[in-house]
């Protein structure tokens, strides 16, 4: 006699009514960390929509990255600095004529070739700045790296607005930078890495560097919960993890603010160097290796799962895991809590870039 057997789907797909603190998943340290600053429950609705004024998506992205640099700073105020390293700040010119700062860190006591890390920071490339993520840079620097972070122009925020392709440029300009420059840095190897926003223009640099003949120039890419498919405000129904984590720390309309600043009039939405979700096999075919990490309780992770897969298809060689229990980028964000996971991810990217031969 066969029993019946009662299927219930995860997360808000089978519950509408839960949030990251009633979702049964949840690591309870992360929210235990997130509890005082009200981040364990659902993200609210910001008041613009896509069809809104630029003026008001603008203003409202801006309110948004204060919002989130504050609480970031917050986060990690105990996660602290290493100590030993050499740090330096370069200007160079980029294809559009238009300086970019970067931010060089390196071991002070280093010998030998080291592998470098063109780190591309998050926020959706619309806000933040390469400051969000200089304690991850200089943790990646002192595990024996050379890591150049690229302040990169925003969509929107205090560096905006640039829409498409502005923040790609430049950061492709500064992956010429650091190609040029592997001996003088003392480099075995150049992998392009970033979190969210940065994870989609660490696989945007590599698409476009195979367009533009220029794949050389890079021998890996670590993408970490790339934001890579855009049409946050009219969800792909295979995407479910959408609706599943929906509000988990970030919500549909935070995103749709964040894509609408980078495409405004939308005419790159299936781009796969602004969207590579939408990038084809063909697309993918020959570039260089690559890892793609995502999050269990992340809006995003069915995205990030879907371009490895394609990679995959098209005989990249490509693996990724996902971080069970956390939302979006918590393994680094939520490192005063999740210790052993921000030193996995730490690990993770360093052997990577070790694993991958220079050209």
């Amino acid at each position: 006699m066969d029993l019946p057997v009662t299927v219930t789907l995860p997360g808000r797909l089978g519950d509408p009514t839960l949030e990251l603190r009633s979702d049964p998943r949840s690591d309870p340290r992360m929210l235990a960390l997130f509890a005082p600053y009200g981040i364990d429950g659902t993200a609210p609705d910001l008041p613009v929509t896509r069809q809104s004024p630029l003026e008001e998506l603008l203003a409202t992205a801006l309110g948004v990255e204060q919002a989130f640099e504050g609480l970031f700073g917050a986060l990690l105020s105990d996660v602290h600095a290493p100590t030993g390293l050499t740090s330096t700040v370069e200007t160079i010119t980029g294809v559009d004529g238009n300086d970019i700062t970067l931010y060089v860190d390196r071991l002070a006591d280093a010998t030998g070739p080291q592998p470098g890390l063109l780190h591309l920071h998050g926020g959706g490339m619309a806000i933040l700045t390469s400051a969000t993520s200089a304690v991850w840079r200089q943790r990646l620097a002192a595990a024996g790296c050379v890591v150049v972070g690229v302040e990169f122009r925003n969509a929107g925020g205090s560096l905006g607005p640039h829409p498409f392709p502005a923040g790609l440029n430049d950061c492709a300009s500064a992956l010429d930078w650091m190609h040029e420059r592997r001996a003088e840095l003392g480099l075995s190897s150049i992998v392009v890495t970033g979190e969210s926003g940065g994870g989609n223009l660490s696989v945007a640099t590599a698409l476009k560097a195979k367009r533009e003949g220029r794949l050389d120039h890079l021998d890996g890419v670590y993408a970490q919960v790339p934001f890579v498919f855009g049409g946050y405000d009219a969800p792909d129904p295979a995407l479910p993890s959408l609706i599943e984590n929906e509000g988990y720390v970030i919500g549909p309309s935070v995103m749709t603010l964040m894509a609408s600043l980078y495409d405004p009039d939308g005419e790159h939405a299936k781009d796969p160097l602004a969207w590579p979700y939408y990038a084809t096999i063909d697309d993918v075919a020959g570039l260089p290796p690559h890892v793609v990490t995502t999050d269990e309780l992340d809006p995003l992770r069915d995205e990030g799962q879907a371009y490895l897969r394609t990679l995959q298809k098209a005989g990249v060689r490509a693996t990724g895991h996902v971080y069970n229990g956390v939302p979006h980028a918590a393994e680094l964000l939520a490192a005063a809590a999740l210790p052993d996971l921000f030193d996995r991810a730490l690990r993770d990217v360093v052997a990577f870039a070790h694993s991958v031969t220079g050209t």
